[in-house]
């Protein structure tokens, strides 16, 4: 009787224990679960479903450009510039210079984007309105001398010698363009924020230069025996030289550089 009853007991704790262990867990305490979270997956833009704004400075002033996207690679873009200085204290060949600078561009450009998640891009383009140009006013001081073609003039002390020249940047207009730059306006990779960079060259042909003497007396080097420089054939012969000589210097210069950066905002508009 003692034996039967220790034996139901033994049944009994071994059947407590075993209900009592938590067997929900069916895997080795040393397993573990890896959850993978999908990446999020941005869709293709849609043709002009983006409008980017930029500003920003370069080589021609103030820098201002709108974009729309095309397609995934290409990018439609507007370009504006526009910067005015004025400049005086200059100096040469015995005459004191003042003048304005005025820079004034508008043009527009496919940016191509071969990886369209980076921001490498190529961009050809057209300025189609161009009035950079430097206008002054130019005067020989009384008393002193200047030089024209290697040949030395004195001008008069009552009535100095003056005139106006001109330098334009904009001989070919419209005017072919070609650009590299970083920085998607319009970023395929989401995001509102860029930095757009871009350097290139504008073709406008080399620079127009031109000058004349409006006003003021010439005289010998002792202040006598002055002339009028209105039409004086010997001093515009000089003038004439000179101007070819500068001509000449700048007749390589074909191109104007391009060299702009900013920062552009994108948003959507369908």
């Amino acid at each position: 009787m003692k034996k039967t009853a220790g034996l139901l007991l033994a049944i009994l704790a071994a059947t407590t224990i075993t209900f009592g262990q938590d067997t929900s867990n069916t895997q080795p305490a040393s397993a573990s679960t890896t959850i993978k979270i999908p990446k999020r997956i941005i869709p293709p833009l849609k043709p002009f479903s983006r409008i980017a704004l930029s500003g920003g400075v370069g080589l021609m002033g103030v820098n201002l450009q709108i974009a729309t996207n095309l397609n995934q690679h290409l990018n439609l873009r507007g370009i504006g510039n526009f910067f005015d200085y004025t400049v005086d204290n200059i100096s040469t060949n015995g005459f004191n210079v003042t003048g304005q600078v005025n820079m004034a561009t508008a043009g527009v450009s496919l940016d191509y984007y071969p990886a369209a998640k980076h921001g490498f891009r190529v961009s050809p383009g057209v300025m189609f309105y161009n009035q950079n140009h430097v206008n002054a006013n130019v005067v020989a001081a009384g008393g002193t001398s200047f030089t024209l073609n290697d040949t030395d003039y004195y001008s008069s002390a009552t009535d100095p010698v003056g005139g106006t020249a001109s330098v334009g940047l904009n001989t070919q207009n419209p005017a072919f363009t070609i650009t590299t730059g970083w920085g998607d306006m319009i970023p395929r990779k989401g995001g509102h924020i860029s930095f757009p960079f871009e350097l290139g060259a504008v073709f406008t042909d080399v620079p127009t230069i031109n000058a004349a003497l409006t006003q003021g007396e010439v005289c010998d080097s002792l202040g006598r025996n002055c002339a009028s420089v209105v039409g004086d054939p010997t001093l515009n012969s000089s003038l004439q030289a000179e101007l070819a000589k500068y001509r000449s210097d700048l007749s390589p210069a074909k191109a104007y550089p391009i060299l702009t950066f900013g920062i552009s905002y994108a948003f959507r508009i369908r």
